[in-house]
Parts: structure tokens; sequence; C-alpha cells
């Protein structure tokens, strides 16, 4: 049981003891971590949100529950705060591609994450994903089918990896994937610092028919460990509001198609 001197706790260190709590308890009540940290009921129901919104926690009614009994890496949850604005911006230009019915591709990242929240307003699709965050945000929907593909679990990562995970990627198909990375250089090579997820981002590529890279304005004009793809021969880029124009237009004249919010542009 956690000890009563919680008031003086952070934020970050309150949600992840709520988060130890309702792994312990399965589901509390506002009312009970109200009590149990010291705090008011309008700060609770801000910690709940900002958990639910990583995919951390199931909402009830009065309280909340852990998502699919799984706690995820706290790390992951302070990397979903950042630049959350050029995500959901990149999430809005993401879902407007897609088509009710589709399948969807998801890796594992936070800018995928976001993707997934604004997926949920289609009338109808189908997401493959190896990312535990994603699969819990879109669980229970009844116009959104889950596929969460199986495999070995990530150390400091809420995703799965592996020959297991890549067989799977081998034998499906789908109709669009979005991929998140660490850079894009100004020519358009992508390039991840996961030296484990170049193979599983490699196969997820040949998986669909239509391949875009969602990389938030930070990650362009840089190079990372490993390059995986070449956006000359993917779909697109796309990217946040806040990408250099410069930037932008370099790599469309190298020859990659950039789509950029509040409108696509190409």
């Amino acid at each position: 049981m956690i000890e009563h001197d919680h008031a003086t706790f952070s934020p970050q260190t309150r949600r992840q003891r709520i988060l130890e709590r309702l792994d312990s308890d399965g589901e509390c009540s506002i009312d009970q971590l109200v009590k149990e940290f010291g705090v008011s009921g309008m700060t609770i129901r801000r910690d709940l949100s900002d958990l639910e919104a990583a995919g951390s926690i199931i909402r009830t009614h009065g309280g909340a529950a852990p998502s699919g009994q799984v706690v995820f890496d706290f790390q992951f949850l302070q990397r979903i705060r950042l630049r959350a604005h050029e995500k959901e911006e990149i999430a809005r230009v993401a879902v407007s591609l897609v088509q009710p019915g589709q399948h969807v591709f998801l890796d594992s990242s936070s800018t995928t994450l976001a993707i997934a929240r604004q997926i949920k307003t289609l009338s109808s699709v189908t997401v493959v994903t190896t990312s535990l965050p994603v699969a819990a945000t879109l669980f229970g929907l009844d116009h959104v089918e889950v596929i969460l593909l199986g495999g070995q679990l990530r150390k400091n990562a809420p995703d799965l990896s592996g020959p297991i995970t890549e067989r799977a990627i081998e034998v499906l198909r789908g109709h669009v994937a979005f991929i998140a990375c660490d850079a894009v250089d100004e020519r358009g090579a992508v390039s991840t610092n996961s030296v484990q997820l170049v193979r599983l981002l490699g196969l997820l590529e040949r998986s669909v028919e239509r391949r875009y890279i969602v990389a938030d304005h930070t990650k362009l004009n840089s190079t990372a460990l490993m390059q995986f793809a070449d956006l000359r021969q993917w779909d697109g880029l796309i990217t946040d509001s806040s990408a250099s124009p410069k930037a932008l237009e370099t790599l469309r004249q190298s020859g990659v198609k950039v789509f950029i919010p509040p409108m696509m542009k190409g």
C-alpha cells in the first residue's frame, strides 16, 4: 500500500504511483485516489486524462483501470508529451489519407499513437500494430478492429519485435502504413537509431500499398545510425507546420512528396 504522504509528489511521480496503485488493485475510483494522494478531484482527473491519452489506463465510470493490466514504461509517457501539438498536426493529416474500411499499419512511436487517437473518428478501420499503447488506445471500440502482432517485448519500450513479429508482418497485407523515424536527411534518406527495428521496418514497408513517414520538424535535415528507407520511393513525408520551408523545398526538389497541415501540399 502506498504511504499517505503524497501531496508533495510531483505530477510525474504521482502519475507513476497511480499506475502502480491500479496495477496492484485493478481498479480505483477518483474519490479513492483523491483520498490516497491528498489532492483535488480536478488534479486526479487531469492525471487520468494524461494516462489515458498515453494508452496506460482505461477510464471507467467514476474511476480508472489499467489498460489490459499493462503498465507502460513511464519514459514513453514523457516522450508523448514532447512536441504533442506537432504530433497532433501530423496525426490529422495522416488520418485524412485513410478511407473507412482500410487496413492501416502503425509502428510503435509517440507519433503513431497520436494517429491512433485520431483514427478512432473513422467509421470503420482495421489497425495492425506492434505497439501496446496503440492497441490499448483502440481497445474495446466496436468500429475498430485491432491486430496486435506477437513477438518479444522490447526492453525500455512498450512494443513487440523479433522473429515472431517479422513473420507475422510477412504474411499480412495492408492499404497504408505510417512509420516513424529518428531522422530524414535533405535527400529523403530515412534512418533510425534502433538496430533492433531495422529489419522489421523494412518488412513493414513491403507489406502495404502506400507508405508514409511521419516525422516532426526536428527530425528533418539530420541523420541517424541506420538507413531503412528512401522517401523518393515512398508515398510521402508527413510533417508539422513548424518545418523549415527551405528544408521542405529541398526535399521536394529531391523528388519527395511532402504533406503538411493545415492542408496537404506536395
